[in-house]
């Protein structure tokens, strides 16, 4: 696929006569549409003749575009993928899941804590908000999972990976 079959497509849809046609043909009406619209849509690749000889609308032709210029996807790892499950715009979607991929979440928000610095209850509380409205739920994970150590009401980062 070039990109003038992109563009034979997308300037037969450009024009009234046959983007009617070929919606006509969508819907499965094909009777009195003019014979030269219907091979322009055809030599487009937008409509077919079936075994009876009527005419049909092909709208596998866009998935044929797509596919052929589409780009690779890129290997995501398993924490990658994790991550793009439960974060939407850096928000948790939820607190419910399994243990192992709560645990990929948390170590991922334990980066926000810079190692070997403490961090009075209510700045952990703000840096947790912005991940998720349930920010006591959050800090409780994270120092039960050894991530977060705490005394009294200071908190330290104890656990998870340290990027240098």
């Amino acid at each position: 696929m070039s990109d003038e079959d992109i563009r034979r497509v997308l300037g037969l849809l450009s024009q009234d006569d046959t983007l009617r046609a070929f919606a006509s043909l969508v819907l499965g009406e094909s009777d009195g549409l003019p014979p030269k619209t219907l091979h322009r849509l055809e030599a487009g690749g937008l409509a077919a003749r079936d075994e009876s000889g009527k005419w049909r609308a092909a709208p596998e032709r866009f998935r044929e575009l797509l596919r052929a210029r589409a780009e690779p996807a890129e290997a995501l790892s398993d924490e990658e993928r994790v991550l793009r499950t439960f974060l939407v715009d850096g928000r948790l979607t939820t607190l419910a899941m399994r243990r192992d991929k709560r645990l990929v979440v948390l170590r991922y928000i334990a980066m926000v804590f810079e190692p070997g610095r403490r961090y009075a209850e209510k700045d952990v509380n703000v840096a947790l908000r912005a991940f998720h409205d349930d920010h006591a739920a959050l800090r409780r994970y994270l120092v039960d999972e050894e991530l977060l150590s705490r005394e009294g009401d200071v908190y330290w980062r104890s656990g998870g990976h340290v990027e240098i």
